[in-house]
């Protein structure tokens, strides 16, 4: 990695500020679908808006669009990585890796799955802040967003487990 990069990298991340991810899971008996959500609180270096600026540059540098196109996780050499282990579902792409616990109801719809709709959203999400008790009804609003979702890139991932 040249300098150059490297100074970028660091100062987009300082913009990208404070992430977090969250997961929930469809009505099991109709669609019993794991989803997987990485967000912003926006409190990155420069504010919001820059912060909103670098996850979109980031999605590009990745080659991954952002919008309603669902990408596929599971083509070689695709930058994002789901391991689910021990009631944990660890994130791996480039400025962020992250640990999350995740519900008994995402372990089933993983289980079922073998997938997760994964989402990155570029809108931040303050409210979200971790250690907050996020209701159901506050996240159907945010991941209900029509700006929240055309802003995003989704990518479908498979999902990774230790071999035993």
């Amino acid at each position: 990695m040249t300098a150059s990069q490297t100074a970028t990298s660091t100062a987009r991340r300082a913009q990208l500020g404070t992430l977090s991810v969250l997961a929930w899971s469809g009505d099991p008996d109709t669609h019993n679908k794991p989803y997987l959500l990485a967000y912003s609180l926006g409190d990155g270096k420069d504010g919001a808006e820059a912060g909103e600026a670098a996850v979109r540059a980031v999605f590009a540098e990745l080659g991954i669009q952002m919008g309603s196109e669902l990408a596929d996780g599971s083509r070689p050499g695709f930058p994002v990585r789901l391991l689910v282990e021990g009631g944990q579902a660890v994130l791996d792409m480039p400025y962020l890796k992250a640990q999350c616990t995740v519900p008994a109801e995402w372990l089933r719809a993983v289980a079922d799955q073998g997938e997760v709709h994964f989402m990155f959203a570029a809108k931040p999400w303050p409210e979200a802040a971790p250690g907050r008790q996020v209701s159901e009804e506050t996240l159907t609003a945010f991941v209900g967003d029509e700006t929240m979702l055309s802003t995003s890139a989704h990518c479908l991932l498979p999902v990774t487990q230790l071999r035993r």
